[in-house]
């Protein structure tokens, strides 16, 4: 076969013309009949024992063309695409321009290809670098996160209930003095001024006595999704039946041994300190380096062709998928419970996917035109890094990058070399890093069913006015709680 045409028929689409040669299309019309004869029956022969030549001229020359042509097309158009040196970035339209016996038989696949990039500037771009540095209340921070795996739960029997207890309760609520649904709970684990109901409520239940009825007054929130009860004053009659405090593990060579592979508490706390400089190392070079692909992408000229952003669009709906299956959801139950389409997908993912494309355009254009090279050791390299990541020996994971793959790695390789090359020129700019809002627990105003782990008494239908949590009790040793303070990071030159 052979590239008789290679024509750019409009901007960033292609067509190409190929003619195949009468000897591969005979081979491909043999091949058409071998797969279709044993379905055909016609007279004077047994079912499949029909030869070629009696069937073209029972049912015409033609018979077999179509078989025979999707049999040569794959292979004809990468031929194709590998003389013409395109470059496509969508399915091709194959049509058939000629064909017969007096015909050779010509084909034609329009596609399109990828856009050229005018390049802006890109070297010595001068950004603003925020360096994140450990400080030692994010070592404490940490520390406490451990510590509260392995906090455990003493019961209080000596006291009323105060601020920061583990209580469990029974509670119904009233409106003008009847029972609402949704208003009531068994044997709910509530921790005081976890904010877990709705505004006053816990409060109210500071002071409350073990087994005693309390009443609870309080007023639905305005933005309540319970239409009956947005901004109604309701009475909750609450028994507390548990309190429960946290006893938190001494911070010792024990708790070490406990929380980690370390035998010492200052090895086990140096080691915290090691993952947070590596963890803000990567951070500082993530943010910086995004920064300037940004400055970059957005001086650099393109016109994307918009399969490029649909097929973009596409990916990043199945990205999401994928996330939620691991959250045990599908697509079909998400898009239910938030009333969203296909269609409101798409446009939120728009100028995301089309943001994505374009650098990826200009990153590529840079990387050509600094010839920009992968050699087998970063391809190496990059296989150990996987074989780490998942566990499994270099030699297996080797086995299961096949060649296209590869091709795939080699090209992510040669685009972060090029994100690479940009930070290596670039001039960075001292910038302080803001320390990140307090965080502040969440009011929950909507209803949700209760239930619990340490009895199975229920009430029919019952459903609680927060979300339920649930404590974790281990044992452990008794130890002072850690302050937890913002991290703040210092920005330095480069």
């Amino acid at each position: 076969m052979k590239l008789i045409k290679n024509e750019q028929i409009e901007k960033n689409t292609v067509k190409l013309t190929i003619e195949v040669d009468k000897e591969t299309f005979e081979k491909a019309i043999d091949k058409a009949y071998k797969k279709n004869v044993k379905q055909i029956a016609l007279p004077g022969f047994r079912k499949g024992k029909a030869p070629r030549k009696i069937i073209e001229k029972y049912y015409g020359v033609g018979v077999f063309y179509e078989d025979a042509v999707n049999f040569i097309c794959p292979d004809a158009y990468e031929f194709a695409v590998k003389e013409s040196g395109i470059d496509p970035v969508d399915r091709p339209e194959i049509d058939i321009e000629s064909i017969g016996e007096d015909a050779p038989l010509v084909i034609t696949a329009t596609v399109t290809v990828k856009p050229e990039v005018k390049l802006g500037e890109y070297k010595g771009i001068e950004c603003e670098k925020v360096v994140y540095e450990t400080k030692e209340e994010d070592i404490d921070a940490q520390i406490k996160q451990d510590a509260e795996k392995n906090v455990r739960l003493v019961n209080i029997e000596d006291r009323d209930v105060e601020k920061g207890d583990i209580t469990t309760i029974d509670f119904e609520g009233f409106v003008d003095g009847v029972a609402f649904e949704g208003g009531k709970g068994t044997n709910h684990t509530l921790e005081i001024g976890s904010g877990q109901f709705i505004p006053g409520f816990e409060d109210q239940l500071i002071g409350a006595k073990l087994n005693v009825e309390t009443e609870v007054n309080v007023t639905f929130p305005e933005e309540y999704h319970a239409e009956d009860l947005k901004g109604k004053p309701a009475v909750f009659k609450v028994t507390v039946k548990e309190i429960k405090v946290k006893e938190y593990p001494e911070l010792d060579d024990d708790f070490a041994k406990d929380v980690s592979e370390f035998e010492t508490f200052a090895e086990y706390k140096n080691s915290i300190k090691e993952k947070l400089d590596k963890s803000n190392e990567a951070r500082t070079k993530g943010e910086y380096e995004n920064k300037l692909v940004e400055i970059v992408t957005e001086a650099s000229e393109v016109e994307i062709p918009q399969c490029m952003i649909d097929n973009r669009i596409e990916d990043m709906i199945k990205d999401f998928g994928y996330r939620l299956s691991s959250q045990g959801l599908n697509m079909e139950q998400y898009m239910q419970i938030t009333g969203t389409t296909v269609d409101t997908f798409k446009e939120q993912f728009k100028d995301q996917a089309e943001t994505q494309v374009k650098s990826n355009l200009v990153l590529e254009a840079i990387a050509k035109a600094e010839k920009v090279e992968v050699t087998d050791a970063d391809v190496e390299e990059e296989l150990k890094t996987m074989a780490e990541m998942y566990g499994m020996e270099l030699d297996k994971v080797k086995t299961l990058i096949g060649d296209n793959e590869k091709e795939s790695m080699k090209e992510d390789l040669k685009i972060r070399k090029a994100v690479a090359f940009i930070a290596d020129n670039s001039k960075s700019k001292a910038a302080k890093a803001k320390a990140p809002a307090k965080k502040t627990a969440a009011k929950t105003t909507t209803a949700k069913k209760t239930t619990t782990k340490k009895t199975t008494e229920k009430a029919d239908g019952e459903k609680a006015p927060a979300k339920k949590t649930a404590t974790k009790t281990t044992t452990a040793k008794k130890t002072t709680t850690t302050k937890k303070a913002a991290p703040k990071a210092k920005a330095e030159d480069k």
